[in-house]
C-alpha cells in the first residue's frame, strides 16, 4: 500500500502517467494526470475519481477550469474551445445546465439559463452585428415571450415558436410605425392594426405587461439552433478496467472539447445572426425612412388613418381604412396581446375572494390524486354502480398534507370525483394516455384562464399544450351529465367518430364556507398547429343570432348570422359528416337536450393568385444585405392549395387527438381510399371527422363590392375546418318549456333557440344541410 502523504508517479501500460498522492491503488489528493494523446488533467482526486477544483487541458487547446464532481464537469467553471469560444458558468455532469455565459469565435454572446446543453428559460443573445434578443427559449430556440430589436431600429415585441414569430405581438418601424397582430411561423396570419408613423397609438405600457399568453401551438422547423453532439457523460469506473481506463471517463477527456459541442452560435447552426426584421411590400403606408425612434411618436393628429388588415399565411388578403378616433374597442383592445383571452391564472377574484391560483392548484391537486388512485387498478367493465352521484370518491386536502394527501400551498379544500372508474374507462377510450393526461393538466406549465365565450358565466381553463379545456359548471349541469352519462357511455363507445364533446373527468371542489365550484374537463376541439382564422358558433337559429361588426376581431366566436360562407367538400367526406351529425343530434334528442350547436372553426389558406404578393428574397437584401431569406420567401409557408392524397401511416402522426380518435376518412376524388391532407409547405395531416377536414368556401359579392347587378361572382378560399358538437348539457324542462312559450308571443317560434328538442334537431340538421355545408349540384 502506498502512502497518501508523498507524491508518486505512476507509468501505465497505455503510456498514461498518473503524477500525485495515491490512497492505496487510487489517486488521492492533488495530482496530475496526462494521457497518452496528449489530455491532461490536473487538480483534486478522491479514491479515483476527479472531485473539486482542477484544469483540463486538450491537445486541440481547449481548456477547462472549475468543480469537478464524481468524474464529471459538475459546478462552476469556464470552458474556453479551441475556436477560441468561452464559457463561463453551471455545469452539471459534462454539460451547461444552469445560469451561464457564452461568447462564440463571432462574437455573438448568449447570456442566461441552459438546460442540457442549450438555452433555456430566460436569456439574452446579442448578435455581433448589434442585433439583440431578450426573452425566453426553449430547446434552443426562441420560444414564448421575447423582444427582438435590429440595429436599424426596428423592434418585435410578442410570442414566438422554434424561433420564429408565432402568436400575438407588435412590430415597431424604424420610422416609428407600429403593426399589432398575430404571427403563425413567421408569417403575419390572422387580423392585425397597422398604425403608420405620427399616428396615435394606444399606450404601448399596457402591451407591454408578460401576463399573456397564446398561441402555444406545436410548430415545425426547418432549421435548429442547435446542434446535438455525443452524449458527454461518463461511465462509471469498473473494479475490472485497469486504472487509466477508470480515469479516462470512457474518452471524455481525450476529445478536444466535446463539451463546447452542445450548442453553437446562432449564426453558424441556422444563419439567424440577422434575423429578419419585418417587411412591408404589401405596406405601402409604411416604407421605412430609416430613422430610429425609442418608444412612441408624438401624437400629432388624432384622427390619423389607421390599416385594419387581415393576412393568410403571410399575403395580404383584406384591408380596411379607418380613422384612428373611429377605431372600435375590439380593434384597440387586439393590441394587449389578448391578455383578457388567455392568460396565465393569477390573483383574479373568483368566488367571494377565492383566487383563481388557489383554485387551478385545487384543481391540479385533485386530478393527480383521481388519475394515481385510479389507474393501478384493474381494468374492468363499468357497472351500474359506477353510474350516478353517489359514485363518487371524497378526499380532504389540508394544506398540511394528511396520511393519503400531500402537503401543499393552497388552501384546504374537499375534492369529489364523479364516477371515477366510468371517466378512467372514457379515457382508455379515447385512448388517452395516464401520464400525458396528468402531465398536460397537472404539470409545471399550469393553466390558462380563457373569458367565457358564451352568456353562461362559466370560467374555462386551457391545458398549457392546447388538449384540453376545463369548465365550470353550474349544479343543474353537473345532473344532466350525471343523468345522462351511461347514455353518453354507450354512444361514443359505440361510435368512434362522435362529434360531440368528449369528456375526461367530472370533479368538485368545496372550498372553506362551503362554496362549490363543480369542473368538467373536455377535449380542445382547436388543438392544431394551424391557426384558427374564423370561429362560429351554429344552432340553425335566428333570433340574436349575429355579432356587433365593431366587436368583431380574431378572437371572436361568430354566429349564425354572422355566417356568409358555403362549405363544399368531397361527397364521401360529406355523407361521413352527416352520417355522424345525425347519430349525435338523434341521441341528444333522446336525452332532451337542447340548446347545443357546432362549433366550427376554419383555417383559411392563401389564394394562390396572391402567392407573388409574398416578400420576395431581394426585397430582404436590399435592405440588410446579411439578412437571410425568412420561411416565407423559402416556399415554407407558399399557398399552393390543399391535396388529398393517398393515407400513409408512416407520413402522418396517428396519435389520437383530444377530440377524435376515429378512423381515417376516405375521400371519393381519391378513389374511395383513405387521405391525408397534403399542405405544401406546411406539412401532411390526417384527416378524421372533424379534424383537418379539407373543403372550399365560398362567399357571394354582393352588389355593392361588383357594381353590377348583371353577373354573379364569388370569392373562393381552400378552408381547413375543425367541428364538433358542443354545449350538450342543456335539458329541454319547465323552464325552458316557460321560455319558449313567451319568446313564441314575441318572435317567429321557428326562430328562437328554445324549441323542443325533436325540433331542435331537425331544424339544426337542415340547417347544416342547406345552409352550411349544402350538396353540390
Amino acid at each position: 500500500m502506498e502512502s497518501s502523504g508523498r507524491l508518486s508517479e505512476k507509468v501505465f501500460l497505455n503510456g498514461d502517467i498518473y503524477v500525485g498522492k495515491f490512497k492505496g491503488m487510487l489517486p488521492h489528493g492533488k495530482g496530475k494526470y496526462t494521457w497518452s494523446d496528449g489530455t491532461v488533467y490536473e487538480g483534486d482526486w478522491e479514491e479515483g475519481k476527479m472531485i473539486g477544483k482542477g484544469q483540463i487541458f486538450w491537445p486541440s487547446g481547449a481548456t477547462y477550469e472549475g468543480d469537478f464532481s464524481g468524474g464529471y464537469v459538475h459546478g462552476s467553471g469556464t470552458f474556453t474551445g479551441s475556436d477560441g469560444s468561452v464559457y463561463r458558468g453551471s455545469w452539471r455532469m459534462n454539460i451547461q445546465h444552469g445560469l451561464g455565459r457564452k461568447q462564440y469565435h463571432n462574437s455573438d454572446i448568449y447570456d442566461g439559463s441552459w438546460k442540457e446543453g442549450v438555452y433555456e428559460g430566460s436569456g439574452r443573445y446579442a448578435w455581433s452585428n448589434g442585433n439583440t434578443y431578450i426573452g425566453n427559449w426553449k430547446g434552443g430556440k426562441m420560444c414564448g415571450r421575447g423582444v427582438m430589436k435590429w440595429v436599424n431600429g426596428d423592434l418585435f415585441d410578442g410570442f414566438w415558436l422554434d424561433g420564429f414569430r408565432h402568436g400575438s405581438g407588435f412590430y415597431r418601424f424604424a420610422d416609428g410605425s407600429y403593426y399589432f397582430g398575430t404571427w403563425t411561423k413567421g408569417l403575419k396570419d390572422g387580423q392585425g392594426t397597422y398604425y403608420p408613423a405620427r399616428s396615435k397609438n394606444p399606450s404601448l405600457k399596457k402591451w407591454c405587461s408578460f401576463d399573456g399568453h397564446e398561441d402555444n401551438r406545436k410548430g415545425l422547423l426547418s432549421h435548429s439552433l442547435s446542434v446535438n453532439s455525443e452524449e458527454c457523460r461518463a461511465l462509471k469506473p469498473s473494479v475490472k478496467r485497469s486504472l487509466s481506463e477508470r480515469i479516462s471517463i470512457n474518452g471524455f477527456l481525450r476529445g478536444s472539447g466535446r463539451i463546447s459541442q452542445r450548442t453553437t452560435s446562432l449564426d453558424e447552426d441556422w444563419s439567424i445572426g440577422d434575423y429578419p426584421s419585418e417587411f412591408s411590400s404589401c405596406d405601402t403606408s409604411c416604407i421605412l425612412s430609416g430613422t430610429s425612434g425609442e418608444g412612441q411618436c408624438e401624437v400629432q393628429d388624432n384622427s390619423t388613418v389607421v390599416y385594419e388588415r387581415e393576412y393568410m399565411q403571410g399575403v395580404l388578403i383584406k384591408e380596411r381604412i379607418r380613422k384612428s378616433a373611429g377605431l372600435s374597442f375590439k380593434s384597440k383592445q387586439r393590441c394587449k396581446f389578448h391578455t383578457k383571452k388567455a392568460k396565465k391564472i393569477s390573483c383574479v377574484d373568483i368566488f367571494e375572494g377565492h383566487r383563481s391560483y388557489y383554485l387551478m392548484l385545487n384543481l391540479q391537486l385533485g386530478i393527480r390524486y383521481t388519475v394515481g388512485k385510479i389507474t393501478p387498478v384493474p381494468m374492468r367493465e363499468v357497472r351500474a354502480s359506477d353510474f350516478g352521484e353517489r359514485a363518487r370518491i371524497r378526499m380532504y386536502f389540508p394544506r398540511k398534507g394528511s396520511q393519503f394527501t400531500p402537503p401543499h400551498y393552497s388552501i384546504d379544500f374537499y375534492w369529489t370525483d364523479y364516477c371515477p372508474m366510468v371517466f378512467r374507462n372514457l379515457r382508455e377510450m379515447f385512448k388517452l394516455d395516464a401520464a400525458e393526461y396528468m402531465m398536460s393538466i397537472c404539470g409545471d406549465d399550469g393553466l390558462r384562464e380563457l373569458s367565457s365565450p358564451g352568456k353562461s358565466g362559466s370560467i374555462f381553463y386551457l391545458s398549457h399544450d392546447d388538449r384540453f379545456v376545463i369548465k365550470t359548471l353550474r349544479r343543474s349541469e353537473l345532473k344532466v351529465l350525471l343523468k345522462m352519462l351511461h347514455s353518453y357511455y354507450n354512444h361514443v363507445k359505440e361510435h368512434e367518430n362522435t362529434l360531440i364533446t368528449k369528456f375526461f373527468g367530472l370533479h368538485r371542489i368545496t372550498l372553506r364556507g362551503g362554496k362549490k365550484v363543480r369542473f368538467v374537463v373536455m377535449g380542445n376541439m382547436f388543438c392544431t398547429e394551424l391557426r384558427i382564422h374564423r370561429r362560429f358558433d351554429l344552432k340553425g337559429s335566428s333570433q340574436g343570432r349575429i355579432t356587433n361588426k365593431d366587436e368583431i376581431d380574431e378572437t371572436s366566436t361568430l354566429k349564425d348570422l354572422d355566417l356568409s360562407y358555403e362549405f363544399h367538400m368531397d361527397k364521401s367526406l360529406r355523407e361521413s359528416l352527416f352520417k355522424q351529425l345525425t347519430l349525435d343530434s338523434t341521441f341528444l334528442e333522446s336525452q332532451k337536450i337542447i340548446d347545443y350547436s357546432l362549433l366550427l372553426g376554419l383555417h383559411f389558406r392563401a389564394p394562390e393568385h396572391l402567392k407573388a404578393l409574398l416578400e420576395p428574397p431581394d426585397t430582404l437584401q436590399k435592405h440588410e444585405s446579411s439578412t437571410p431569406s425568412d420561411g416565407a420567401t423559402s416556399g415554407e409557408l407558399s399557398p399552393n392549395g390543399l391535396l388529398l392524397v393517398t393515407h400513409e401511416p408512416s407520413f402522418v402522426s396517428t396519435t389520437p387527438g383530444p377530440h377524435s380518435r376515429g378512423n381515417t376518412l376516405r375521400a371519393f376524388s381519391v378513389g374511395d381510399k383513405e387521405v391525408d391532407l397534403l399542405l405544401p409547405g406546411t406539412g401532411r395531416l390526417r384527416v378524421q371527422l372533424g379534424v383537418n377536414m379539407p373543403a372550399q368556401a365560398t362567399h357571394k359579392l354582393l352588389q355593392d363590392d361588383i357594381g353590377t347587378a348583371e353577373v354573379e361572382l364569388f370569392e373562393v378560399y381552400d378552408v381547413v375546418l375543425y367541428l364538433g358538437i358542443i354545449d350538450i348539457l342543456q335539458e329541454y324542462n319547465m323552464r325552458k318549456k316557460i321560455e319558449h312559450a313567451y319568446k313564441s308571443l314575441h318572435f317567429d317560434p321557428m326562430s328562437i333557440s328554445v324549441v323542443e328538442p325533436k325540433l331542435y334537431s331537425e331544424r339544426f340538421i337542415k340547417f347544416l344541410d342547406k345552409k352550411v355545408f349544402p350538396d353540390q349540384p
